[in-house]
């Protein structure tokens, strides 16, 4: 203990009363030390580095690296999670069920609370006490946690109505292993390592046909509040309820606010305004796809080009996971539509099957307007044509003796000499080489012209 005598020294530059409680928000985060001889100046994160290495080199101290792996307690005292299929017989032994007697259904109880430190299950006296085929004893009455049954679903799923094993072989091969595992850091340490370990045992027993379950993992980021800060019991009033605005302003609308709020693997603050912004979008949609006097039947070309990059990119962003930029990019096309006027039907319904990847309920009703009986999700996806997304013509920056003067706009095919004619007609640019006599002319096709003046 300090004694009064004795002023606390601050090591960390700034007013960081308030914050010494938040440690995320200052830590390690551009705040410098003070008052600490040579590692002064540094970030809190440098300094760390630093002092270690010092105190490791003098011989006093040595670094070591601490992995902290979550315990999955199996002794759970409350009623919900997997029955342990063991019996504790009279005379000490462990007896495992038969698979016939499988699966071990949990009994219901009319009280679920446990007692004096015990199990829930110690409440169910006739259901704890196990007499079959000469076995007698005590069914084990803790239950697995939850996360028991997430370490192996992935791949029961492949075959959830199998009652002679956890799943036919020949699917488990066919579909294993998974293509995509999306999920948290948080999530990763509660499930995606208890995953990969249960799958290497079931591996190891040949009853997994593979040795890691996942292609590929993406992180994706957190939905904060509109502080900033993650949701919580801290924040109540920063916490949005999923619910409530699907109640307000629809599901399409909180999906596709969602996917459009930044990049996946960012986190990002909740916005009212954001929410806004994505229903009044959807309104635009449908005001104008549904509108039959907005869809023709003839394609003018006006909307070609557009249209072709869309499907491009929103296929190549859904591909790589690029939501929010396929977001934008649709969202490009339908203010070019709106702008002409009218949309060839083709190019509708395409956009429309890009559309309900994101916002399925207007996909699905559009789809039907436009008279088609099966889900969107069956029509086939839209194609795209680079020969259609060709420019056909290009802004080149010109040069006069290498500095910028001008920009000029070519076809895209245009002749060398043509193309220096028209830069040399550039009121910017002709105001630097009057009077002047032009020793050389470079022209890189389709990027920029130099002409060099004395």
């Amino acid at each position: 203990m300090l004694s009064d005598n004795i002023p606390m020294i601050q090591v960390i530059e700034g007013d960081v009363r308030e914050k010494a409680f938040e440690k995320g928000e200052y830590l390690g985060k551009c705040c410098k030390l003070m008052n600490s001889e040579e590692f002064t100046g540094l970030t809190v994160e440098e300094a760390k580095k630093a002092i270690t290495n010092k105190v490791v080199e003098m011989g006093i101290a040595r670094t070591r690296v601490n992995y902290h792996f979550r315990e999955w307690i199996f002794a759970r005292q409350r009623y919900w999670g997997e029955p342990v299929p063991v019996v504790y017989e009279e005379n000490g032994n462990i007896h495992v069920l038969d698979d016939a007697e499988l699966p071990l259904v949990l009994p219901e109880l009319e009280d679920y609370k446990g007692k004096n430190g015990k199990a829930p299950l110690e409440n169910a006296e006739e259901w704890k006490f196990y007499d079959h085929n000469g076995v007698k004893g005590k069914r084990e009455t803790s239950t697995m946690p939850g996360s028991a049954g997430s370490s192996w679903y992935y791949l029961r799923y492949i075959d959830p109505d199998n009652n002679d094993e956890f799943a036919n072989q020949e699917l488990l091969k066919h579909w294993m292993p998974v293509d995509l595992y999306i999920g948290g850091p948080e999530h990763a340490v509660g499930h995606l390592m208890y995953a990969r370990i249960w799958n290497r045992y079931l591996y190891e027993k040949g009853l997994s046909p593979v040795k890691e379950p996942f292609k590929k993992l993406v992180h994706q980021g957190m939905i904060l509040g509109s502080n900033g800060i993650k949701m919580g019991k801290r924040f109540p009033e920063f916490v949005v309820n999923p619910s409530d605005i699907v109640d307000k302003y629809g599901a399409d609308t909180l999906r596709l606010y969602e996917m459009f709020m930044g990049a996946l693997e960012a986190s990002k603050p909740w916005s009212d305004q954001g929410v806004e912004g994505a229903r009044r979008f959807i309104n635009r949609v449908w005001n104008f796809f549904a509108d039959e006097t907005h869809i023709t039947e003839e394609n003018d070309g006006t909307l070609t080009k557009v249209y072709h990059q869309t499907v491009k990119k929103v296929t190549n962003d859904y591909e790589t996971l690029g939501f929010n930029t396929a977001i934008s990019q649709l969202m490009i096309f339908v203010n070019t539509a709106m702008k002409a006027g009218t949309c060839p039907r083709e190019y509708a319904e395409g956009f429309i099957k890009m559309l309900s990847c994101v916002c399925p309920h207007i996909g699905e009703e559009l789809w039907q307007m436009y008279g088609y009986n099966e889900s969107i999700a069956t029509a086939e996806w839209p194609k795209y044509d680079e020969a259609a997304m060709v420019e056909d013509t290009i802004e080149i920056g010109v040069q006069v003796n290498g500095k910028l003067r001008g920009t000029v706009e070519l076809a895209a095919e245009e002749e060398e000499e043509s193309a220096k004619a028209k830069a040399k007609q550039v009121p910017s640019v002709a105001a630097f080489i009057e009077g002047k006599t032009i020793v050389k002319e470079i022209y890189i096709k389709g990027k920029i012209m130099n002409i060099v003046v004395r």
